[in-house]
Formats: structure tokens, sequence, C-alpha cells
């Protein structure tokens, strides 16, 4: 009955645009934040490098073949990288100043040996899914990061000899050994695959192992750093492209356009999550106008109820319920909304070659949720006020 009271006889024209406008706000809202995440975590777990990283080194030049120009960093330009206002992290990528032989040593699998060389990369670098990348004086076996290619050169040698070839998870299980050695010793250690990149074309070993064999078995020579992996800071990739180019230095085109990707729909998704923000807002607020013309145009029912012996508690409810369950259903249809486009937009990815993980954001759901919360907080101090004021 006080429902009917209240709310009939009311021009909702402002009310209808309000929901419109606050469920596509909620819509983009959910959506935006749902993609930054899950862009964010693309290639986790199956490259070794973080999002944004990529490995850099010096462009070679005919200066370069001459030895007339250097093409290793030394520390101090490391740290100048680091200092670079786009830039969250650089390290160098630590070689084998000693020299290395990879070998089979299984009865499962021929005869095989070939010089390769060795590089570490800081742990928190590593984005292979594994807790065996680690040694320390006295273990026995090296866990080792192979790259694929490596495995694809050994798959083509065995199929050249007839013998079959080995896949990702069976290579894991083969028996190698590194000959370490120097000029005057040498020393044979197990080696053991615990993951693999697209990344590194070097076989990877942790850096504790790469500085004790560098202090045992160094060759006398100066070691030199050819490599750097840095990281830039979330949508500032295009900065770091620009600061190569201008300095000479280069990457794999193909760690490049992963990470102009991600910076690009990062960049783009955090534009939709800016509007959707100021979408959910403005429709808010418009509902919140509502609310104040709806007790305006209801001061004299109010009062009369009021003096009747209705305490404004019961009154604030009311209209409180109305429009939390007036939001609450605006909620829940973006998201029914979310969850079509969903579909939409994970296969036009999937058909661009980015496999997303299906799962909806928890980021996403909780970011509706707080928004469902701040609205009826609002709503329910303004009813308050305007209520109480009339008592």
């Amino acid at each position: 009955m006080l429902k009917k009271l209240l709310f009939q006889n009311q021009d909702k024209i402002q009310y209808y645009i309000a929901i419109i406008g606050a469920c596509i706000g909620i819509l983009f809202l959910v959506t935006s934040i749902h993609y930054l995440v899950k862009v964010n975590e693309f290639g986790q777990g199956q490259d070794i490098l973080g999002p944004n990283t990529i490995i850099i080194q010096k462009k070679l030049s005919n200066s370069s073949s001459l030895n007339l120009s250097k093409t290793d960093f030394s520390l101090e330009e490391i740290s100048r990288f680091k200092n670079e206002s786009f830039v969250s992290d650089a390290q160098a990528v630590i070689c084998n100043n000693y020299n290395v032989l990879f070998l089979t040593d299984d009865p499962l699998v021929p005869k095989f040996s070939s010089d390769v060389f060795l590089q570490t990369v800081n742990a928190k670098f590593l984005d292979v899914k594994t807790t065996e990348w680690q040694w320390k004086e006295g273990d026995t076996v090296v866990p080792i990061v192979m790259p694929r290619d490596f495995l694809i050169m050994l798959n083509t040698f065995m199929s050249a000899s007839g013998i079959p070839q080995v896949s990702e998870d069976l290579a894991k299980q083969i028996k190698f050994k590194l000959r370490i050695s120097n000029e005057s010793e040498r020393e044979f250690v197990w080696a053991k695959i615990v993951g693999f990149t697209n990344e590194i074309p070097s076989l990877l070993v942790p850096e504790s192992f790469m500085n004790s064999a560098n202090n045992r078995y160094s060759t006398g020579k100066k070691s030199k750093i050819t490599n750097v992996m840095i990281s830039s800071k979330e949508g500032e990739f295009g900065k770091m492209e620009y600061f190569l180019n201008e300095r000479g230095l280069e990457s794999r085109k193909s760690q490049v356009v992963i990470g102009k990707l991600k910076s690009i729909v990062s960049t783009l998704f955090m534009v939709v999550l800016i509007i959707s923000v100021i979408t959910v807002i403005i429709s808010g607020l418009v509902l919140i106008q509502y609310l104040q013309l709806l007790i305006a145009n209801n001061k004299y029912p109010i009062r009369t109820l009021l003096r009747l012996g209705y305490v404004p508690t019961i009154l604030i409810r009311i209209f409180i319920v109305y429009f939390a369950r007036t939001f609450g259903i605006v909620t829940l249809v973006s998201f029914a909304l979310f969850y079509v486009a969903k579909f939409i937009i994970d296969d036009l990815f999937s058909a661009g070659g980015i496999t997303l993980n299906e799962s909806i954001s928890i980021l996403s759901i909780f970011a509706a949720f707080i928004s469902f919360c701040i609205f009826v907080t609002t709503s329910y101090f303004v009813a308050r006020i305007k209520i109480i004021k009339e008592f």
C-alpha cells in the first residue's frame, strides 16, 4: 500500500534512462576489468618471459664485425636502463665462461653430444612452472630449461637416424650429462630437463650453478654481458620500443610483437575501464537524483505518514529496497550480457591466435559488487537525510 502511494503517478523517463546507462556502464566495467586481467595473464606458464619483458642486445654493424665497436653491456649501462621512467626492471643474462659439452647418457636414446652455450637469468623472470629450477653446492643433478628449438634439432637428428623421436614429457625423463672444462681440468655433472622455452636460444641453468662453475672452471677470459632482460611498466611498451631504436638495441621480433600487443590491448581496456567507471558514476548520480526527485514529489504523503505515527526508518527502508532491487537487477542483467559478449570476444581472440583463460575474473565480480554497495550506501544516506528533514 505504501509503495503504491509513494511510487504511483511518477514520470519514469529519467529512471529508465538511468537504468540503461547503469546497465551499459557495469557491462563495460566488468568486461574491461576481466580482459585487463586475462590479457596480463596471457602467455604465463608457456614462455620464459613475463609480461612486457624482452631480451635485448646491441645491433650488429660492420664495425662490430671488425671489433671496432662493442656489442657487450657494462654494469653502468644496465644501471642506466633501470633508471628510465618506463622500465620496471633490468637484469643481465649471465653466460658461461668455460667450455660445455651436452651429451645423452641413457639407454633409452642414442648417444648424442654437442657443444652448447649456457646462460642464466634471474629466477623472478623465469615463467616455466616448476619448483625444480634450483641448485646448491652438493646437489648431484643440475636442472635445465631447454630451448624448444634444441629439442627440434635433437628430434631431427633422431629422425634422420631412423630412431623414434622424443616428446617433451619423455625428454624430461632422459638422463643427460654436462661436461664442464677449461684448458687444464674437466668434470661431468648429471643434468635434467625441467622445462622448455621459446624465447632464449640457449640452455638455462640456475644462477647459483652458473656462478659456482664460472668460479671453478673459468677460462681466464673476461666474461661479457651480451644480453639483458628488461621489463617495461604496464602500458608503456611503446616508450620501450622507441628507446631500443634510439639506442641501437634490438630484440627478437616475436618478443616485441607480443609485448606491443599486450601493451596496446591493456591500454585499450584501460580506456574502456575509465569510460565505464564514468558511465556507472553518472548513471548512479542520475538514479540518486531521481530518488531525491521522488522524495520531493512525495513531501505531502511522507509528512502525513510521519504524523500518523510511521517512523522514518520504515519509509527509508521502502525507498532503499526499491532502488537496491533496481540496481541489483541492473547488475544481474549486465552480467548476463557480459557472459554472452565473453563468448564472442574470446572467439575473436582465439581467431587471432590468443588463447585466454576462460574462467571469469574474480576482480570483475568484486568491482560490480563494490559498485552495488556504493550505490546502496549512497542511496541510504540521501533518503535518510531527505526524510529526516521532513520529520
